[in-house]
């Protein structure tokens, strides 16, 4: 249990980018496949992130969403931020988080080598023709081995730029705050970044400086695209849906390339998340996170932290020690949707892996999930 006022930098203000943070507890985009089959979303999804808004969360950023109508779509049901009918759907989801106050961030997604639904275009793309590691998931409707991908060109690659751009301009129109570039988990830009699965001889490939570059692309390119008073951020991971413990394979060398890099791009800040955000992200090598990396390679940007920050207490300790400008909650904020106000109460937190919480989460387009995958889904 938390004890009232344990936690006071948790609850100051903090400026993210054109956003003024109420306080630092963010909620951490998690996978829904909840949409309608077109990717527009619903009086439902509206609720849902309501909630959480009124719950105290200062932003919340939303599920990743497809960004255009050919291969960044990554699962059925799947939101999508790539046409005008999205746009307009979205909307009701905005003005429900405005609302009780909350900021709204839409991320970005391009699905890359771990498509597993698309109802605009047949197979997956990638750096390079290497399937994803393990098999696609069955709490997203897929089945077996990841398909091979299709290599990205050179000309691809600026369709995707411009996809990316497009997409951050459409979440503007609906009336989000910012958006949230997804260059984690395995998904595209993350694919560039990882040296199994990119084994480009191009400019793209081979070492980290080239590694990131698409993703050093896409972030100027949306800021170009939505100018400079909109928040936009970037969420970058080691791990992925089908190789959770993944390393870059440099260490540090590699990890201040990536956040040296990205800090020069017009990012408001980086988004780091680890499956326990305080761990050491080489540990053979280093006592240093993941997030205290970015914070020191990139120290003009601020820092969100994420990974299993489940109490008042472990937030307080990556804020206070200077780690993270802000934290992400995921698995406890499923079961405390109003986790900001518990802490700030002093109220028992419900164990992030306590079943009894989803209620209404359990069925999503009247496809039954157990709370086990409810749960995983929050990594994603």
């Amino acid at each position: 249990m938390n004890t009232p006022n344990t936690s006071p930098l948790l609850f100051q203000p903090h400026r993210l980018g054109s956003i003024e943070l109420r306080n630092r507890a963010v909620l951490s985009p998690m996978t829904r496949v909840s949409a309608n089959s077109d990717g527009t979303v619903t009086s439902q999804t509206a609720e849902y992130y309501r909630i959480f808004a009124a719950g105290g969360f200062a932003a919340v950023i939303t599920e990743g969403s497809f960004i255009d109508t050919a291969h960044s779509q990554t699962y059925l049901h799947q939101a999508g931020m790539a046409t005008a009918e999205h746009v307009a759907a979205w909307r009701q989801v905005t003005d429900a988080v405005h609302s009780e106050g909350g900021a709204l961030i839409a991320q970005l997604q391009h699905s890359g080598p771990q498509g597993q639904g698309n109802v605009h275009a047949e197979g997956v793309h990638g750096p390079s023709a290497v399937r994803a590691r393990g098999e696609q998931l069955a709490m997203y409707r897929g089945h077996g081995p990841y398909p091979i991908p299709a290599a990205l060109s050179v000309q691809d690659l600026a369709k995707v730029r411009d996809a990316f751009a497009a997409s951050a301009l459409r979440a503007r129109e609906a009336g989000f705050d910012g958006v949230e570039i997804h260059g984690a988990n395995g998904y595209l830009l993350d694919a560039f970044l990882t040296d199994y699965l990119n084994r480009r001889t191009d400019g793209y490939g081979g070492s980290p400086e080239n590694r990131v570059r698409l993703a050093v692309e896409v972030a100027a390119a949306v800021r170009q695209e939505v100018g400079p008073d909109f928040t936009v951020g970037m969420r970058i991971s080691q791990g992925k849906v089908s190789d959770l413990f993944h390393k870059w394979s440099g260490g540090v060398v590699e990890a201040a390339t990536i956040f040296t890099a990205l800090a020069d791009t017009g990012l408001d800040y980086l988004h780091t998340t680890e499956y326990i955000a305080s761990a050491p992200a080489f540990p053979e090598e280093d006592s240093r996170s993941l997030a205290r990396l970015a914070r020191e390679y990139a120290p003009n940007l601020s820092i969100i932290a994420n990974g299993s920050i489940d109490t008042g207490h472990q937030a307080q300790d990556l804020l206070h020690n200077g780690t993270a400008d802000a934290v992400a909650i995921g698995k406890a904020a499923l079961a405390n949707r109003d986790w900001p106000l518990r802490v700030a109460r002093g109220q028992h937190i419900e164990p992030a892996f306590s079943p009894r919480a989803f209620g209404d989460l359990a069925t999503v387009q009247g496809w039954e999930l157990d709370a086990t995958s409810l749960i995983n889904s929050a990594v994603n």
